[in-house]
């Protein structure tokens, strides 16, 4: 049960941080900081589709993260949800079109290999 919830919460974070930063690409960059522009752009980007999708899934990560607490340990939980760092760089560079250097892909295979220690 606790590799399902981990499946859950880990797929609805991944899916969660694209969309909020494909969301935030189709906004374009907040270059005017009075309150008005700022009221403005906070408007735009709630009505943007994928900053809402965004946050739908990492609320269902939210939830899904409480379960695995309830299952097993802090020190299980949080290690094994460091694999959306590896899932997140993996998206970047295809659906986002990112460039991703050797030192992530380095960086990210670290992380796997973190991972896979403490879930032993």
């Amino acid at each position: 049960m606790k590799w399902v919830v981990v499946l859950i919460m880990t797929a609805a974070t991944t899916i969660g941080e694209v969309l909020q930063a494909m969301g935030m690409k189709r906004h374009g960059e907040i270059h005017d900081f009075r309150p008005s522009a700022l009221g403005r752009a906070l408007a735009l980007v709630v009505r943007n589709r994928f900053v809402i999708g965004g946050f739908v899934a990492m609320a269902v990560s939210f939830f899904a993260f409480m379960k695995l607490l309830t299952l097993t340990e802090l020190s299980f939980a949080v290690p094994v949800s460091a694999v959306t760092y590896v899932a997140e760089t993996i998206l970047a560079k295809y659906v986002l079109k990112e460039h991703v250097n050797w030192l992530r892909w380095a960086g990210a295979s670290l992380v796997i290999c973190g991972v896979v220690l403490v879930s032993l």
